[in-house]
């Protein structure tokens, strides 16, 4: 007898079932959407299309609309997006550290973890570094170091010594839990019920034990459509940050002045339309080529890539840069991070009508506001990767890995990357030549700073190549879980054309919303498309508790809660058969 079934001599409550183990979801198994929920696929396309004729055809209403948006909807939603991260930290917490919950397997009863600690462990370290590490390990820290919410204060002064310790505390409560227990819940409550209850893969099924069979129709094609375009948002960003990084890169190697241009706000060069459409053309089509090879030829092996030149680069960083300093930084960082979460994660600011109360209030728009956004807008991407390698694990095991590991190798990029750049400001050797560029240049700045030029130029060479890495299996990875949400679950069948759309759709929005105001653009139209998300996420929440507290009033009963001993059990007094429906437990 394993540890899911209780002992069979407790009386079993009749009003209890087991959990439904079977949701259809119609796909069409015919034509150019075979394999495919057309319910899904088309309304998505639909709204993406839409997105981007907007933005070309119409710029100018389109970037007022922007801006309205940025300075009503986006104010008036940030409290929700705080509240709302804050409380799925301390949901996630709190289904680890419960003995009960935490030792629930995301699972059958015996089943083993498909990978090795060590590989699972590597892929979710793999999750942690990416395209916005490369942009934010200089970036973020150094935008805290010259403003954060002290100095608006005025107790400590721009650019000090002092203004480091709140720049790190502000940095990690970004690239933390917020983000990881976001995408802990978002993958935890689509695997528990999928990989528990044999339920498919996909955005849907998560909110089954809420809404039980009803999630076959109208209203899990909803959730799914709000996934994908949440997820071409979300990833829209990172490629608005790669995309401008990439070009800055390209420059900083001497590929040409036609990269970049003189900005029009005169805040210094910026990358040019053509760069811009000749950065896209490359890494789209190459991350669409890659999506077309499939999962084993492409992003496998640009993964690994990834993986040794960040290993590489970070080394570099450790023993070149401000090793020591950083490790220092990383230490006191953890310890303020940690001291001040449960405040930080609460905190509103609220414009009381002084210039020092609406500059606060536009300072946690510009960063707190858009991260959990940004988050949630990547959740269905990052959490349908993670609940497809974590079958196996238990809870505790499960949201332990996701929140610390990835979140400590943020943290640890930021203290060391960041660090150096600081320090060379601090020790006055940059003399401001990194502060005074624009993000997406302070990495390749803070290089050309630290190393000599031939050595210099060669890094910033691999810089480039890992950015390139990075985008394409970015882009290649979102477009096939685009894909496996309308196919139902399912990654196979035909494919091909729709990998083309996808490709293409990232491309235009990217770019469009890139010419047409920046990545501020980009920003607020993924905060503005992330928030139907957000309520499918504040669901899901509710629905992953419900289901684990169930399932443990159901081994009480002796009731199965997997869709193994759900096939031959009945309720006690009958001769066995079939299952008993399920109850409104679900």
């Amino acid at each position: 007898m394993t540890g899911e079934t209780a002992d069979a001599s407790i009386e079993t409550d009749p009003r209890i079932a087991p959990p439904l183990v079977d949701l259809p979801i119609r796909t069409h198994d015919r034509g150019f959407y075979d394999g495919f929920s057309r319910a899904v696929t088309i309304p998505g396309k639909i709204i993406v299309s839409l997105l981007i004729m907007w933005a070309i055809f119409f710029p100018v209403t389109a970037m007022k609309t922007l801006e309205v948006a940025n300075s009503t909807i986006i104010a008036a939603f940030s409290g929700w997006y705080v509240f709302l991260v804050a409380a799925v930290i301390v949901i996630c917490l709190a289904l680890a550290l419960i003995p009960q919950t935490g030792s629930l397997r995301i699972g059958g009863p015996d089943e083993k973890p498909e990978f090795s600690r060590f590989s699972w462990i590597s892929m979710l370290f793999g999750a942690g570094i990416g395209i916005g590490m490369l942009t934010y390990s200089t970036g973020e820290p150094l935008a805290h170091f010259v403003n954060n919410p002290d100095i608006i204060a005025g107790t400590i002064e721009s650019a000090s010594a002092e203004a480091v310790r709140p720049a790190y505390m502000w940095t990690f409560l970004h690239w933390g839990l917020g983000a990881w227990c976001t995408y802990a819940l978002v993958g935890l409550a689509i695997g528990y019920v999928a990989h528990r209850r044999g339920l498919p893969l996909t955005i849907r099924s998560s909110l089954v034990p809420l809404f039980g069979r009803g999630m076959s129709g109208v209203p899990g094609h909803v959730v799914d459509v709000v996934a994908v375009v949440a997820t071409i948002l979300g990833v829209a960003v990172t490629m608005g940050l790669g995309v401008e990084q990439f070009v800055a890169g390209l420059y900083r190697v001497g590929l040409g002045d036609w990269l970049m241009v003189e900005a029009t706000d005169g805040s210094g060069l910026t990358a040019s339309a053509t760069a811009i459409v000749t950065a896209l053309l490359v890494l789209v089509g190459a991350s669409t080529l890659s999506a077309l090879s499939g999962v084993g030829r492409g992003i496998k092996w640009l993964s690994n890539l990834n993986m040794g030149l960040s290993f590489a680069l970070l080394g570099l960083f450790a023993f070149a840069g401000a090793g020591l300093y950083g490790l220092e930084l990383l230490g006191v960082g953890l310890w303020d991070y940690f001291r001040t979460l449960p405040a930080h994660s609460l905190t509103l600011f609220a414009s009381d009508g002084s210039a020092m109360g609406d500059a606060l209030v536009q300072w946690q728009l510009d960063w707190t506001v858009f991260y959990w956004a940004w988050w949630i807008a990547f959740a269905p991407f990052v959490g349908m990767f993670i609940a497809r390698i974590s079958r196996g694990r238990t809870i505790r095991e499960y949201i332990l890995g996701v929140a610390l590991v990835p979140s400590i190798m943020c943290f640890l990029w930021m203290a060391l990357v960041g660090g150096t750049a600081i320090e060379l400001e601090l020790s006055g050797v940059a003399g401001g030549q990194i502060l005074n560029t624009g993000m997406s240049d302070q990495l390749y700045a803070t290089l050309a700073v630290l190393l000599d030029p031939g050595v210099a130029l060669i890094v910033s060479g691999l810089v480039v190549v890992l950015l390139m890495t990075y985008l394409i299996t970015s882009v290649d990875s979102a477009i096939l879980i685009v894909n496996t949400i309308n196919g139902a679950g399912e990654d196979e069948g035909s494919r091909r054309y729709h990998i083309l759309f996808w490709g293409l759709a990232l491309a235009f929005v990217v770019g469009s919303m890139l010419i047409l105001g920046g990545i501020d653009a980009i920003r607020i139209t993924m905060i503005i498309g992330a928030l139907p998300f957000s309520a499918v996420v504040a669901v899901m929440a509710a629905s992953i508790l419900k289901a684990v507290v169930f399932d443990l009033i159901r081994k009480r009963q002796g009731v199965p809660t997997t869709a193994q001993g759900c096939e031959d059990w009945a309720p006690p007094g009958t001769s066995g058969g079939p299952a008993a429906p399920v109850s409104v437990l679900s």
